[in-house]
Formats: C-alpha cells, structure tokens, sequence
C-alpha cells in the first residue's frame, strides 16, 4: 500500500487503494473504513510516514472531496518504497548509462535504489508484464570504457571536505612526473567525464584551480580546517579545463558535405540548434552547416567520421586532418617508424 501511495502533488483516492490492493491480491479484503483507519492510525500516527490526506487541505473545494485521497508530503524521508513502475524502469535505465560513467564506489551508494527498482518490477510481474526488468538496458554510444577504480573510503573522505567545505590532505599519482606527491587540496567541485572522475580543487597556497583523477588518489583524509572557495565558478572554469583542451577561445563553424546516412543521424541528434543540412545539386552527399567549440574533442570526432565527411571550412581543421590522416597511412606503410619512437 506504501507503494501505491505518490508523492504530493499527485495523489490517490481511498478507493482507487483499495481497488489496486484487490488486483495485486485477489484475496486481499478490507473496507474502506478499516483502510482509512490504517492510513490515519497505524501508519500516519503511529508510524509517522508522513502521508497527508485532502481533508486537511486549507483549500475547502479540496478538503470536501469525497472519497478522502492520499500523498506523501513533498519532502517524505527517504528510504520508503516509494517508486512508481516508470521511476523504476527510469531507475533500470540510470544504472546501466551510470555504470560507465561513475567509480565502483560511487555506485556503491545508489545500489540501494537499483535493488528497490529491481524488487518493484519483479513484484508487478504477470501476463501482461512477464520479465520487463530484463528488457530494459542502456548502452553507450560508442566505445565505452570501464570506470576507472576508485577507493571507496577515499571517495567518502574527498565528498566529505567538498561538502563540508574542509581542506583535504592527500597523497596523488602525478601522471606528468610519474611520482607520488603531498598536497594540501582545498576542493572546488566534482566532474564525471566518460570512466573517470575529477575533482576540481586548488593546491597549497596556489589559487588557479586544477583537476585531480580520483583514481590517482593513493591516500585523503578530510582536515577539520575550512578550506579556501575563492568565489570560485564551475561554469567559467569548465572551458578552459585541461581535460577539455579547446584550440581556440570561440567557436568556429564547420562546412562539410556529409553522407546521406550521416545526414539523417545529425538531424535526429542535432550537434546544436543553429545546425543546417541542405541538399545539393546534382549529388546525393548534402552540406552540413553548423557552428562548434573549437576544442580537440571536436577534432577527433571528426577523425571518427572517416569516409563519412569531406571537411571544407575552417582550413586549420582541414589541415589538421589531413595531418593526423597522413601519419596513420604513414603507420601502416612503415612499421620501423614505431621501432624509431621506442629508440628515441
């Protein structure tokens, strides 16, 4: 019953309770009476689970309604079965896209509403719904790799002085030297990109803030001393992070014919609202139009393209695949270039 009752501003009448307790249990029988007395006793009194009835409802064309309906407030604590089938099935389809985006230990901390999800659809298992959990899946676009690992009680200790606002004492793997280094971090934010994640913070008495790969974590701990914010903004700071390398400071707009097969997935997905794809005279390949982040990741997604994209404008993006397309041919055609990069 728990279960059937939504969230306010939804809500549900005693009746359609009483009726949809029937269906799940044919042998189930209880008076409208003794189901009301349930509701205003044994769980809203008793229980406390804080569910609100319309006769209490300030608005009189509201609180004389008969038969009496019932909600959770809008801020019910959490831990009730409170899932509806779409919120579970949503829940199914978060954690299959989630598992390649957030650490083992992150995920750790959501199981419980994937297990709630998952005993919610097998609950309402019948004719009509035989083995729905199973097909419901998500999967990348792409190749998708696995979340880097992630110390579960370093997660914890990195969300604790980011939320706290605490400075945190780590030890950290530098990829660029190659050794294990102490820092004073004062943290800034958090950002999922693909199967890593990053914290954002500032170093020691430094101010300009730089990301850290919570995989390259080897130690933290959250110092009880408040950590130093610098009025600092996510939303400015993001392009111009090092793990978004941008080529340039603006946009740029690319010209392009395109295949038709690559026409139709770019106008179903849009790469953004000003984009146009418009045919051209007297050849099935159409002209893309479209104005982009000048960043790498643009870049290689044109890389990615391959046969499917003849690149016209901006000329340094032309010459930029051009480059990288000569160097793999070059790959290819003389192998003793790898032995050469090994020697040097």
């Amino acid at each position: 019953m728990l279960r059937l009752i939504p969230r306010h501003p939804a809500s549900i009448s005693t009746v359609q309770l009483r009726d949809a307790l029937l269906q799940e249990d044919p042998e189930f029988d209880i008076s409208l009476r003794s189901l009301q007395r349930d509701l205003d006793g044994l769980l809203n009194s008793r229980f406390n689970f804080n569910l609100q009835c319309s006769r209490d409802d300030p608005d009189e064309s509201v609180s004389k309604q008969r038969p009496f309906r019932w909600s959770y407030a809008a801020h019910a604590r959490p831990g009730l079965p409170l899932m509806t089938s779409a919120e579970a099935l949503a829940m199914r389809l978060s954690e299959g896209h989630l598992q390649h985006l957030l650490p083992p230990g992150v995920l750790a901390l959501l199981e419980p509403h994937f297990s709630e999800a998952k005993v919610i659809l097998e609950n309402r298992r019948s004719k009509t719904h035989e083995r729905w959990a199973e097909r419901v899946r998500s999967m990348p676009n792409g190749k998708a790799l696995l979340p880097a690992r992630v110390n579960k009680i370093i997660w914890e200790q990195i969300a604790e002085a980011l939320l706290d606002q605490k400075q945190l004492q780590v030890k950290y793997l530098s990829k660029e030297k190659g050794e294990l280094r102490s820092l004073i971090l004062h943290p800034k934010g958090i950002v999922s990109r693909g199967p890593s994640t990053y914290l954002i913070a500032s170093a020691g008495s430094y101010t300009e803030p730089r990301h850290f790969a919570l995989h390259r974590f080897k130690s933290a701990e959250a110092l009880d001393i408040p950590s130093r914010d610098d009025d600092f903004d996510m939303e400015a700071y993001l392009p111009t992070a090092a793990f978004t390398p941008r080529r340039g400071h603006e946009t740029v707009e690319l010209i392009a014919d395109i295949h038709p097969d690559l026409a139709w997935i770019l106008r179903e997905t849009p790469l953004c609202e000003t984009q146009t794809i418009t045919p051209q005279a007297n050849v099935e390949w159409l002209r893309l139009q479209v104005k982009v982040p000048d960043d790498e990741e643009t870049l290689r997604w044109l890389l990615g393209l391959g046969q499917d994209i003849r690149l016209i404008a901006p000329p340094m993006y032309v010459d930029a695949l051009l480059e990288t397309s000569m160097r793999v041919i070059a790959l290819y055609e003389n192998p003793k270039i790898i032995d050469q990069n090994n020697r040097k």
